[in-house]
Order: structure tokens, then sequence, then C-alpha cells
């Protein structure tokens, strides 16, 4: 397995990976999925030896203070065999001078949640929560926000 950086993306093969861990926000409008990619700051991705995508990384950072990790994306395939785990101690080293290294993954009680919470646990992560920090997002709906106003 190696890692790189990439800018350049397939759509076809991206669409494979996004479709292949069911995340249909992206791979409903590949060619937004590809924009969003090349307009990260920075992709990395994880290959086998004859080339095979098995899985990707990106960011979102000033490349100064902050890096928000945005996606971190292994095809099922390929779990459990560290290709994950390189792929954010890649991007750990990368960006170790920035103050905040953060990213967002499902609730700790969902299924696939409690995977994840686990897995970036093992890499060092806390939550916000113990971080004493909070995060905050808009609702998914937009016309929620006027259920929302004070």
């Amino acid at each position: 397995m190696f890692i790189a950086e990439e800018g350049v993306f397939d759509p076809v093969e991206v669409l494979e990976l996004y479709d292949s861990v069911g995340w249909e926000g992206y791979t409903s409008d590949v060619d937004k999925l590809c924009r969003g990619l090349v307009n990260s700051h920075l992709v990395i991705t994880a290959r086998d030896g004859s080339g095979s995508l098995l899985g990707l990384a990106r960011t979102i950072s000033d490349d100064e203070h902050i890096c928000y990790v945005q996606d971190v994306v292994v095809n099922p395939a390929n779990h459990r065999q560290g290709v994950g785990r390189a792929l954010v101690e890649h991007l750990m080293r990368r960006y170790s001078h920035c103050r905040f290294f953060l990213l967002s993954t499902d609730h700790e009680a969902s299924p696939e949640g409690s995977r994840n919470h686990a897995f970036y646990r093992s890499l060092g992560f806390l939550s916000y929560e113990e971080k004493k920090m909070a995060g905050f997002g808009l609702p998914r709906n937009r016309t929620d926000l006027r259920d929302t106003a004070p």
C-alpha cells in the first residue's frame, strides 16, 4: 500500500469508493463530489500495488492554525487492514504544526459511530466535550431554520 497526494480524480473510481460506504449525499452528484475534492486543501489516497484505490482522506485547512479532516473513506473490503490508520496518521504528521486538528463523525450511539469512535480514540483523538469544546451545525434541511429561530 502506498499513500500519495492527488489532485486529479477519476469520477468512476471516486464514485465507486464513496458508494461502497453508502455516502449518498456525495454520490448523488459525482461532478459536485469531484469539484469538492479538487477544492479541498489536500487529498491523499491509499492504493495497492496495482494502483487500485483502497481509500481516501481529504482536508480543509488554512495550513497554519486549523486542519479539519472532511472525509476518511475506506472501501469496506479493505477495513481492518490499516488503510484508514495510514491515511489519518499521514494527515496527523502533515498538519502537526496546526493548533487544531479536528473532525466530525457519526454519534457514538449509531452502529457506524460506535466503530468510528473506537477507531479515532485508538489514534489518540478526544471528543469535543473532552477537549472542553463544542461543535455546532445548521440543520441539514434549510427550511428547518425557521423552526429553530428564537
